[in-house]
């Protein structure tokens, strides 16, 4: 089992081109096809034409034009500089459906946090959520802070037992098999309960010819699983989280559960999260 056909959420945010890197970097690693798919923000737009301002939406057509030439001319530059097969898309619609459907034809998007400090990170409301829990694809999200140095030698599976989480564990497979070192980590609530799920995926995963402990992490009063987590990653110097994504729609609001919620709003590491 491997990835040959990999895609890069691009757009006009400070971290795009180290997220293009990144992909290249990957593509390399499984000989996969990257598709750099465009996709920005269209709230202004959407408000310049109702309102009829045709000078502004002018202006921001014509910026827009730009920023998408630009960022064409350096995604094909750097696939060829890498050597790989790349292919551009910059497809018209709206933010959430364009990025969805072009997912699902997909082995795995890769997609970068939003970075509260930067406008051009946001695309649409609820896009990484809508992401996860619709393209019916795995994706690794990339943290907006810090270098990444490393990725999927040490990797830690958040695992509950739960369809997700198997989903997830099962998505990453490629990855697990070229770790050098893999832990599943079971939070569990109540001091009694038995490391036994744990035990059970590491054992199916050494079926696989992968090798991993696993370690029962106490939830203590007043913490949430998600610093539980973050604080597993930091100790073991992980460079990769895997875990399940939990959420549904609540009207029109997308309700995220806990640990998927902490996870997407501090990561420290590339997290691969599947739905």
């Amino acid at each position: 089992m491997s990835w040959k056909t990999l895609l890069v959420h691009l757009d006009d945010s400070a971290n795009s081109s180290a997220r293009l890197d990144f992909a290249l970097d990957l593509a390399r690693r499984f000989d996969a096809h990257l598709i750099g798919l465009y996709v920005v923000c269209q709230d202004l737009l959407q408000l310049l034409v109702k309102s009829g301002e045709s000078g502004r939406l002018a202006d921001f057509e014509a910026r827009h034009a730009a920023n998408l030439q630009r960022a064409h001319a350096h995604f094909m530059a750097a696939g060829e500089r890498a050597g790989l097969a790349v292919e551009w898309r910059a497809p018209p619609g709206p933010a959430i459906e364009a990025a969805i459907l072009h997912a699902r034809h997909a082995d795995l998007l890769i997609a970068g946090q939003r970075d509260p400090q930067d406008s051009a990170s946001f695309i649409a409301r609820n896009f990484l959520e809508d992401l996860l829990m619709g393209s019916g694809r795995p994706v690794v999200l990339l943290p907006y802070a810090g270098q990444i140095r490393s990725f999927g030698e040490n990797v830690l599976i958040a695992w509950d037992s739960s369809r997700e989480a198997a989903r997830a564990v099962a998505d990453a497979l490629p990855l697990l098999g070229h770790a050098r070192f893999v832990t599943v980590v079971t939070v569990q609530r109540h001091p009694d309960a038995g490391p036994a799920a744990g035990i059970d995926v590491a054992n199916w995963l050494e079926r696989h010819g992968i090798h991993a402990g696993f370690v029962s992490a106490q939830s203590m009063p007043g913490v949430n699983a998600g610093a539980t987590v973050l604080n597993l990653l930091s100790d073991r110097h992980a460079d990769l989280l895997v875990m399940g994504a939990y959420g549904h729609a609540r009207a029109y609001e997308r309700v995220l559960g806990g640990l998927t919620q902490a996870l997407l709003e501090t990561m420290t590491v590339p997290v691969l999260m599947s739905h």
